[in-house]
């Protein structure tokens, strides 16, 4: 970093800290937060790992504006009337930013999915209850086989936060493999030698990110989420001598996120073919929220596609 740009973060940090405020950059900086919410009607909520969300306080119109427009600044744009939403990493820590203005909503308002601060292991899922001791044999014997692991979940689930602990694991088990990591928000944490890590930007889609890993002679391909067309080009890469890959999907049942995966095949072709998806994706972890915290609910082998349904197998349910 040259000393000009070294000053303008230095400026951008100080301006950003100034306008969210001690309290709620102190809530950024807690380890057990992993939401910050700012609704139209001016009240935060904030949601901390296992607890449902609490209100925190209020922030008026003006100093959201100031926040959300800091933040476009640093990103090189603007959001407006026209231009009324912005999705990007959060500039102090790089978490997940997503901010909504006027005429599309009431008032401005965004959220901040905090990036996670540490990276846990399959064990510790174990030991937190999270999983059990078969389930954690299913994932990391399929880790081994070089299966390709669809994770699924619904929002604040902790889908991303298992696929660090996999991926830790995958780095553990096989030090040798070269990983291409595709997100559209750097969130994965990847401790492995040999590892390029790709980005969504303007103009650079994630279709276009998984064409590129073909190119970059990649042992494992991961995706931090897919949720478009890209989904066909990262299962014709699964298909063709790059298996014992990860991706992260939202929805409600680990079934269902096979017919999901179908429909965002859908999006990049007019015929989808079940039985490409059936024959790429091997295993589904379903994670789900509860009161109590996170749990692993289910984990089903895929083995075909008969003509009209997935063919599966319950291979690691929950002792709940």
């Amino acid at each position: 970093m040259n000393p000009q740009d070294a000053d303008d973060w230095k400026h951008t940090k100080e301006t950003l800290e100034w306008e969210l405020g001690v309290e709620l950059c102190a809530l950024l900086e807690d380890p057990t937060v992993s939401d910050v919410m700012l609704n139209p009607d001016g009240k935060l909520f904030v949601e901390r790992l296992g607890k449902p969300k609490m209100f925190f306080g209020n922030m008026d119109w003006v100093k959201a504006m100031a926040v959300i427009g800091t933040v476009a600044a640093t990103m090189n744009t603007v959001i407006n009337s026209r231009n009324p939403i912005l999705e990007c990493e959060f500039p102090l820590d790089g978490s997940r930013f997503l901010a909504v203005i006027p005429p599309v909503t009431t008032g401005p308002h965004f959220t901040i999915r905090k990036k996670a601060i540490m990276v846990f292991t399959l064990a510790d899922y174990v030991e937190q209850g999270v999983m059990t001791v078969w389930q954690r044999e299913i994932i990391e014997t399929s880790v081994r086989m070089r299966d390709n692991i669809l994770i699924a979940g619904s929002t604040g689930s902790g889908k991303t936060t298992l696929t660090n602990a996999v991926m830790r694991y995958l780095v553990d088990s096989a030090p040798d493999h070269r990983l291409l990591i595709l997100e559209d928000t750097r969130e994965l944490q990847c401790a492995a030698e040999n590892a390029v890590s790709l980005k969504v930007m303007p103009g650079v889609d994630m279709i276009l990110l998984v064409k590129t890993t073909m190119r970059e002679n990649p042992d494992r391909i991961l995706v931090g989420e897919v949720r478009d067309g890209a989904a066909h080009a990262l299962l014709k890469a699964w298909n063709t001598g790059h298996p014992g890959g990860v991706v992260t999907m939202h929805a409600n049942s680990a079934y269902a996120a096979l017919t999901r995966m179908e429909q965002l095949v859908a999006e990049a072709t007019i015929s989808p073919v079940p039985s490409l998806i059936a024959e790429a994706v091997n295993v589904v972890v379903f994670i789900a929220k509860h009161p109590c915290g996170r749990l692993v609910e289910e984990i089903i082998r895929v083995t075909g596609h008969d003509g009209n349904k997935y063919l599966t197998e319950s291979i690691g349910g929950s002792n709940v």
